[in-house]
C-alpha cells in the first residue's frame, strides 16, 4: 500500500483546521493509500528562526502571545485545546512528532508521496518553507487546495521565494480563485481551484462524528474568530429579530465576556454538534460558514477585515459563497441547490485529488491544470 505523508497546520487549536484536516486524510485513505499525516510542531528555536528567514511580521508572535493569554486566564480554553490531542489519537494517524526540519527531512522518507494540504498553510503573511515541502528530497508533491487567505502578495520576495518552491510540485490545486490568480502570476500555469477538504465529506459523515449537545431550547450560536465590537451590536439585533437565546463558542477574550450563554471547552466533535443543532448561526469564520452551509443551518456571515486591509483574507469566504451561489444569507437560502452545489464540488474535489496522486506516483510531470 503506497503512504502519503499529509502537512497542515495541527497544532493551532482551530476547530476548521483540525476537521478539515480529518476530511483529508478520510478521503486519501478511502482511495485505498495510507495516509498520515507529519506531525509538525515546531519547536520556539524553530519558529524563530522560520520569522526571521522568511521576513515575516514580529506581529505574529504578539498574536501568539494573545492567543497564550486567553488560555491561561480561561479554563475552558484550556480544555478545549486539550481535547484537539485526544481526537487526533482517537480518529487520525498521525507521524511521531517533528520538531524541526532535520526531523522533516527524516520523517519524508517514509512516505511514496508528500502532499501539502488544505487550510492557509500557503498564506504569504506567515510563510514557511516547510508547508511547501522543503525537506522533501526527491519525493513527489503534490497540492491539494491550500490557502493563500490574500487576494494581494504582501512582499516581492516572498512571491519569488514561494514560485520557487511551487515549481518542484507534480500537481498544484489551491482553495481559491484570489489564490489561483496570484500564483498563475508567479509559476506561469494557473492551478486549479478545488474545495475546502471538509467539502469532500457528506453532511452523513459530518453528522455522525458529531456529538450534540441536544437541548431542547433554540439557540442563536455565535463563532468569531476576530474581536470587533461591533459583531455584538449585529448579534444582539438578530436575537431579537429571530426571538432566539444566544450562545458563544468563545475564541477572543472579549468573547468570554459578553452577556450570554458560553458553550465553552468543546472538543472538535462537540463543536460539529453546535453547529449543527444550531437555530441560526452568525459567524466571521471560513470554516464556521462552510460547515453551516453543509449542515444546512440558516446564518449570516460578518466581515472579518475591511476591505483595503492588504492582509485581509476576506477572499476564502467570498470564494465559497461564489461556488456555492449564495447571494443571500439568513433564513432563505436555496438548500436544495446549495446540497447540488456541494455534491458537485465534493466530486470535483475527489477526482482532482485521486488523479493528481496517481500521476505523482507515475512520474514527476508538472500538472497546473486550470479546470474548476
Amino acid at each position: 500500500m503506497k503512504r502519503i505523508g499529509i502537512m497542515t497546520f495541527l497544532h493551532n487549536d482551530n476547530y476548521g483546521s483540525t476537521l478539515q484536516a480529518w476530511a483529508l486524510q478520510k478521503a486519501i485513505a478511502d482511495m485505498g493509500y495510507q495516509a498520515e499525516h507529519i506531525d509538525y510542531k515546531p519547536s520556539q528555536l524553530e519558529k524563530v528562526r522560520n520569522l526571521l528567514s522568511s521576513g515575516n511580521s514580529p506581529k505574529l508572535i504578539l498574536e501568539g502571545l494573545q492567543k497564550k493569554a486567553v488560555k491561561a486566564t480561561n479554563q475552558g480554553a484550556r480544555s478545549k485545546s486539550a481535547s484537539f490531542g485526544d481526537f487526533y489519537k482517537a480518529n487520525m494517524r498521525l507521524s511521531p512528532v517533528c520538531a524541526d526540519h532535520a526531523a522533516l527531512k527524516k520523517q519524508a522518507a517514509q512516505y511514496d508521496v508528500l502532499l501539502s494540504g488544505s487550510d492557509q498553510i500557503w498564506s504569504p503573511v506567515w510563510l514557511n518553507p516547510a508547508y511547501f515541502l522543503n525537506f522533501a528530497n526527491n519525493k513527489p508533491r503534490v497540492a491539494y487546495a491550500p490557502s493563500l487567505g490574500v487576494s494581494q502578495m504582501p512582499n516581492a520576495k516572498k512571491a519569488r521565494r514561494m514560485a520557487g518552491l511551487i515549481k518542484q510540485y507534480a500537481a498544484v490545486s489551491v482553495r481559491e480563485q484570489e489564490g489561483a490568480h496570484l500564483l498563475e502570476a508567479l509559476v506561469g500555469y494557473p492551478p486549479a481551484v478545488m474545495p475546502d477538504p471538509v467539502c469532500l465529506q457528506t453532511r452523513q459523515a459530518w453528522q455522525a462524528l458529531a456529538r450534540h449537545p441536544h437541548g431542547e431550547t433554540p439557540y442563536l450560536l455565535c463563532y468569531f474568530i476576530g474581536d470587533d465590537p461591533s459583531y455584538w451590536q449585529r448579534v444582539e439585533q438578530l436575537s431579537r429579530q429571530l426571538n432566539l437565546n444566544v450562545k458563544v463558542i468563545p475564541v477572543t477574550e472579549n468573547a468570554y465576556h459578553q452577556p450570554y450563554d458560553l458553550a465553552d471547552g468543546l472538543s472538535p466533535q462537540e463543536w460539529l454538534g453546535y453547529l449543527d443543532e444550531a437555530a441560526y448561526i452568525c459567524t466571521d469564520s471560513f470554516h464556521g460558514t462552510v460547515f453551516a452551509s453543509i449542515l444546512q443551518r440558516p446564518f449570516t456571515v460578518l466581515r472579518r477585515y475591511k476591505e483595503d486591509d492588504p492582509e485581509s483574507k476576506n477572499s476564502r469566504i467570498d470564494n465559497l459563497l461564489r461556488e456555492l451561489d449564495l447571494t443571500v444569507q439568513g433564513m432563505d437560502i436555496p438548500w436544495p441547490q446549495v446540497e447540488a452545489r456541494l455534491t458537485a464540488l465534493r466530486q470535483r474535489g475527489l477526482d482532482w485529488l485521486q488523479a493528481a496522486l496517481a500521476q505523482a506516483l507515475d512520474g514527476p510531470t508538472a500538472v497546473f491544470t486550470a479546470k474548476r
